[in-house]
């Protein structure tokens, strides 16, 4: 299951394999791990529960067990043929126990010493230390089950957080989006509650990318009438807007740290909008002057720039079409 390729004995990938299962079991995301933190942290928590084949071994709070960082990497380099380095303890505490101490499974004798004391002990708390020395007997089904039944899941506490720290955007229609958490998303949400209502009123919202899913929210149906490009194509810009009164198609850039619409970029989105029906408005959003400062070089003719800290304006790099008294 875990590092295919390892040169560790077979009773040593074993009992590795065992301490990544209750992991998983008790609900730490082992498997959004790289393999080789996953083979990390199941060392790290084989030492400090004083495991090397079997369970039943394990020893937590009640026995006393306390292992600083520097007496696990001795663990780990006695046990589970590996050579790491004393002075990097460190690594143990910031990311081999990282999960395990956030879970709660794992404490420290002294939560008041500094988190970098090499000579912080940590131990297994009592509970967990019980449920594990059941692995692999009759009685480990029902032991977890009871566990599992009381504790809320690291993976799950995780996943709570990342929700409460989701972009909520409404569009036109009144349906609402999850963004993921970040400055572009943000900028996103502005531009789909504070430039189309202003600039594109009335405008139906015909895709949206999202940083963590790109096909967030799309209407295939509606571009495909538009003769707009391929929609699996990597080239989609980051909010594509309808506007059916005028016929305008709205491609827009949400730039955070890369995206504006340059030369290059404008060229490549004409030359696949080419059989497109609607008339394109090409739109590049930036959420401040600041941000716009370091763009304003790359930003092509024939092209519109939207600030979201000055939403009424319009910065116009069209010539002469827009040359008129205000």
């Amino acid at each position: 299951m875990y590092m295919k390729n390892s040169n560790k004995s077979h009773s040593i990938k074993k009992v590795i394999e065992e301490a990544l299962d209750i992991l998983s079991s008790v609900g730490i995301p082992v498997a959004e791990q790289t393999e080789r933190r996953k083979e990390r942290m199941a060392m790290a928590f084989l030492a400090v529960a004083g495991v090397t084949s079997s369970w039943n071994d394990a020893k937590g709070l009640e026995e006393k067990r306390l292992m600083s960082t520097r007496d696990i990497i001795d663990f780990i380099n006695e046990h589970f043929e590996e050579n790491l380095s004393r002075s990097s303890y460190d690594d143990i505490r910031r990311k081999d126990l990282r999960l395990l101490v956030l879970a709660g499974f794992n404490s420290a004798d002294n939560p008041n010493a500094a988190t970098n004391d090499p000579t912080r002990g940590y131990s297994l708390e009592s509970n967990f230390k019980n449920l594990i020395t059941n692995y692999k007997t009759s009685h480990w089904s029902g032991k977890l089950q009871a566990f599992v039944a009381n504790e809320v899941s690291l993976k799950e506490r995780l996943a709570r957080k990342r929700n409460i720290e989701k972009v909520p955007v409404t569009l036109p229609s009144g349906k609402l989006l999850e963004l993921s958490a970040g400055k572009h998303n943000l900028l996103q949400k502005e531009i789909i509650e504070e430039f189309l209502p202003r600039f594109g009123q009335g405008c139906q919202i015909l895709y949206v990318g999202d940083t963590s899913n790109k096909r967030l929210y799309i209407e295939e149906k509606q571009l495909k009438s538009l003769n707009f490009f391929e929609l699996a194509h990597d080239e989609l810009p980051d909010i594509i807007a309808y506007y059916s009164s005028k016929k305008w198609l709205y491609l827009i850039e949400a730039v955070h740290s890369s995206g504006a619409i340059n030369e290059v970029r404008l060229l490549e989105l004409k030359e696949l909008t080419k059989k497109c029906t609607a008339e394109i408005i090409y739109v590049t959003a930036f959420l401040d002057k600041k941000e716009f400062k370091k763009w304003i070089l790359e930003i092509a003719w024939e092209t519109e720039v939207w600030i979201a800290d000055n939403p009424d304006h319009l910065i116009h790099f069209n010539g002469h079409k827009f040359l008129e008294p205000y």
